[in-house]
């Protein structure tokens, strides 16, 4: 799922502006919160392991080096002036492939949200997407100078922290207009149109993501979404790669591990807060998903954070 369209030379100009832009504010290895609500930059001089995680509706961009994701079987690869995005919340494994201390890989993250993105349609009337084609839930497109340009203007912004209350929400909706009329528009329009598989998938993630540690019935989350548990199965995998309940078990997972890295949990206090009741399972899964057990784990990235200081 890699462009072979090389960008155009205003494109190629605009990217190298961005590059510069991240560039200024991450200077070492590393991932950097901006004062933009939902921008993150990324730094990192060589390739990494492969990383459990969970992307988040957003526009993921590399200027510089190479990344891949996993989502289920599909290996998806995208580098310098492309961007990827996610239509929906999803359990990946993501790993950077290509960075060197002379040229490492500079990209940013920006999370999007679904109602904004509904409103936003809704103002453009566009056309309808064409019917036959389902929704995937991460595309990769190359850059124009356009979109770029308004995310140049976004970074910028982290220096000039008094505008950002007023200007970040305006460039925010111009680069959502932009994703909207352009190659990921109608990956965006399945997500928001009323009634569609994206929107009733979405609303059943945003449900897992807010009661991950409660017992679920697929039966019961198919119902909420409105539709048939047989249907709810298939449209769940498609979208998202994996089954419900291993989205969750995923999701948990994920949470607990932030609480013994955020928090200095043990693994048997953070995997009761996750809705385990074994703490036996709980470090088999967690094994599983990781690669390690919980405390070898929390170790092993402890030292990589210290590394990167």
């Amino acid at each position: 799922m890699n462009s072979a369209t090389p960008p155009n030379v205003p494109a190629v100009s605009a990217i190298f502006s961005l590059a510069q832009a991240i560039a200024k504010i991450a200077q070492s290895d590393g991932d950097y919160q901006t004062v933009i609500p939902g921008l993150s930059l990324h730094r990192r001089k060589t390739p990494t392991e492969p990383l459990h995680c969970i992307f988040n509706l957003g526009l993921g961009v590399v200027v510089q080096g190479d990344k891949q994701a996993l989502l289920g079987d599909e290996v998806i690869t995208y580098g310098p002036g492309q961007s990827m995005l996610t239509s929906i919340e999803l359990p990946v494994i993501s790993r950077v492939t290509r960075a060197t201390p002379q040229e490492p890989l500079l990209g940013l993250m920006l999370t999007l949200d679904s109602q904004e993105i509904a409103v936003v349609a809704a103002d453009m009337h566009l056309p309808a997407p064409a019917r036959g084609t389902g929704v995937r839930p991460l595309t990769v497109e190359q850059l124009d100078e356009r979109l770029t340009g308004d995310l140049v203007r976004l970074v910028e912004l982290h220096d000039q922290a008094e505008l950002v209350i007023m200007l970040a929400p305006l460039i925010k909706r111009e680069i959502i207009v932009r994703l909207l009329a352009g190659p990921h528009g109608p990956q965006l329009q399945r997500l928001v149109a009323d009634g569609s598989p994206g929107q009733q998938i979405s609303k059943a993630v945003a449900w897992l993501k807010q009661n991950f540690a409660q017992p679920i019935q697929v039966d019961e989350l198919a119902a909420l979404v409105h539709m048939s548990p047989s249907t709810f199965r298939q449209h769940f995998r498609a979208i998202t790669g994996t089954s419900p309940l291993q989205y969750q078990k995923q999701l948990r997972l994920q949470q607990a591990r932030q609480l013994m890295l955020s928090e200095n949990m043990d693994a048997g206090s953070a995997s009761g807060l996750v809705g385990y009741e074994s703490a036996s399972q709980f470090s088999r899964e967690y094994g599983r998903l990781f690669g390690a057990p919980p405390a070898q784990d929390v170790r092993r990235i402890r030292e990589i954070e210290r590394q990167l200081s």
